[in-house]
């Protein structure tokens, strides 16, 4: 099973802020978060191998699973170039129209869809035989994993604009005579806002 792990949550998501390639760290929620759903996906089976994305909020995430952790920077999140760190609500409709009609789209300073999902599909393709075999655990991003999820499912990456992924979420494919078959999507572990630390 190729198992797909969202990061916990950090200050610039509270912040709704685009954050592509900033390094943050995972806030207090967000670690609550990547302990939840580390317990949830090793409540279900053996945990294998676990790959992450380099950025910090992937790797604090996948260092709850108490385990070597092998980084793979074809899972790192897209560059949104000059609007990383703007607010959501901010970026100019023309730009959303852009990303959502031209894959091959390119913000200044960033990276297409279409080269992120390249790079997600062809990591998918290595790690497919290990998955077929073992449990292989992915921590990494919102849109390398909508792409590894158009992967599974044999589409292109528009899905990305009709999909929704919450942080610390969980996609899960499985493997069927060499083929992906998405199983799971947006699985989530409950934990207490509210709690104090």
């Amino acid at each position: 099973m190729l198992i797909l792990v969202r990061h916990g949550r950090t200050a610039a998501n509270k912040a709704g802020q685009l954050q592509g390639r900033l390094d943050q760290d995972l806030d207090e929620v967000g670690q609550r978060q990547a302990i939840a759903v580390s317990d949830m996906v090793k409540a279900m089976g053996p945990v294998n191998e676990v790959v992450s994305s380099p950025l910090k909020r992937a790797q604090q995430t996948a260092a709850q699973f108490g385990m070597p952790v092998k980084t793979d920077e074809r899972f790192l999140e897209l560059s949104y170039g000059i609007f990383e760190g703007v607010k959501h609500a901010d970026v100019p409709s023309e730009v959303w129209t852009n990303w959502r009609k031209d894959f091959a789209y390119v913000p200044e300073g960033g990276e297409s869809l279409a080269a992120l999902d390249a790079r997600v599909r062809s990591a998918c393709v290595d790690l497919a035989e290990r998955a077929s075999e073992s449990n292989v655990v992915v921590v990494s991003h919102v849109s390398p994993m909508k792409s590894a999820v158009a992967w599974a499912l044999g589409v292109d990456i528009g899905i990305s604009w009709t999909c929704h992924l919450d942080h610390a979420s969980v996609c899960r494919i499985a493997f069927r005579d060499g083929n992906a078959i998405l199983t799971t999507f947006n699985e989530t572990a409950t934990i207490d806002l509210d709690r104090p630390d």
